[in-house]
C-alpha cells in the first residue's frame, strides 16, 4: 500500500494483519535509516499481529520502496507521517490504538503521539531522548553539510544525501518537552548493552515522562534487534503491556478491504 508524505511523494507500507480476535491496531515507527523490514520493523509487527494487534510499518522517505529523496526528510517530516499513517488506519476503519517506534523512530512515535487522534499508548525500543542523538552517525561530513548545503554519505552499503536543512532540523527538536507533555502511558524498553544508543537515554525519557510509565531492559538484545528471539520477546512485552489501554474487542471494526499492494516481496 502506498501513501503520501506530507512533502509529497509517496510511502510504501505494509499492514500485519491482526490473527484470531482484533485486540487492536498500531503503526510501527522505524529506525533513522533502516526501513519497514528492518529485523525490529518487520518481526516486532509480524509478532503483535499474531497476537491480535494488527500493525502499519512504513518506509519513510526515500528509503527502501519509498519515493522521493531521503535528504528532503527530518525529524520534523518523519513525525507529520507518522500522523499521516495513523490517519491512514484511520480512514480504513481500523485506527492505531497504538504507537511503536525503535532507535529514532521511538523518538519521533513520542513527539508525534499528542497529535495523533485515537492512540491511546506508545512504546519505544532503543529510543534516544535527544533527536540530534543521531549527528554521531554522520558527524564525519556535517560541517561540509553546514558550509556546502549538502554533501554525500556512506550508510549502511548505500549513498544518502545529507542536506543543511534536514541537519538543523534535527538540532532544532526539543523531544524532551514532548516527553513531559505526553499523557499517554507509555513503555520504555531499551537494552543495557545496546552500543548505539546508550541505556542512559532510556532514563532520561523514563524521568521526564509522566506516569502511567514502564521500564523494560532488554537484556542480551543489541540494538538492531538482530538477535534470535529478541524481536519476538520485545513483542510479547509490549503486548502485554498494551492489553489494559487498547483491548476492547466490541469498539473494533472488522478490517476494511485489502489495499492495493506494491509489488515489492516482502522479506
Amino acid at each position: 500500500m502506498r501513501f503520501k508524505s506530507v512533502v509529497g511523494p509517496e510511502l510504501a507500507g505494509s499492514i500485519d494483519l491482526p490473527e484470531g480476535e482484533i485486540r487492536g491496531w498500531g503503526v510501527f515507527v522505524h529506525g533513522f535509516t533502516l526501513g519497514r523490514h528492518s529485523p525490529a520493523a518487520s518481526r516486532v509487527s509480524k509478532q503483535l499481529a499474531r497476537e491480535g494487534i494488527g500493525m502499519l510499518r512504513y518506509d519513510n522517505l526515500g528509503i527502501g520502496d519509498s519515493d522521493g529523496d531521503w535528504g528532503d526528510g527530518s525529524f520534523t517530516v518523519k513525525v507529520q507521517d507518522t500522523l499521516r499513517a495513523a490517519a491512514l488506519m484511520a480512514g480504513r476503519g481500523t485506527p492505531a490504538d497504538l504507537l511503536v517506534g525503535h532507535s529514532w523512530g521511538g523518538a519521533a512515535a513520542i513527539a508525534a503521539a499528542a497529535e495523533a487522534s485515537g492512540v491511546r499508548a506508545v512504546a519505544t525500543i532503543g529510543a534516544p531522548s535527544d533527536p540530534s542523538h543521531v549527528e554521531r552517525q554522520y558527524d564525519a561530513v556535517v560541517d561540509r553539510v553546514l558550509s556546502e548545503g549538502s554533501h554525500e554519505w556512506f550508510v549502511g552499503g548505500r549513498t544518502l544525501v545529507l542536506k543543511r536543512a534536514f541537519v538543523n532540523d534535527v538540532r532544532e527538536a526539543r523531544l524532551r518537552d514532548r516527553i513531559r507533555e505526553l499523557d499517554l502511558p507509555l513503555l520504555v524498553m531499551h537494552s543495557p548493552t545496546d552500543d548505539t544508543v546508550d541505556i542512559a537515554n532510556a532514563g532520561e525519557i523514563f524521568r521526564e515522562a509522566r506516569h502511567p510509565k514502564s521500564f523494560i531492559s532488554l537484556e542480551g538484545a543489541d540494538h538492531l534487534l538482530t538477535a534470535r528471539g529478541q524481536a519476538q520477546r520485545a513483542a510479547h512485552i509490549i503486548s502485554a503491556w498494551a492489553d489494559q489501554y487498547i483491548h476492547e474487542p466490541t469498539t473494533h471494526q472488522a478490517p476494511a478491504p485489502p489495499v492495493k499492494a506494491n509489488s515489492h516481496t516482502p522479506r
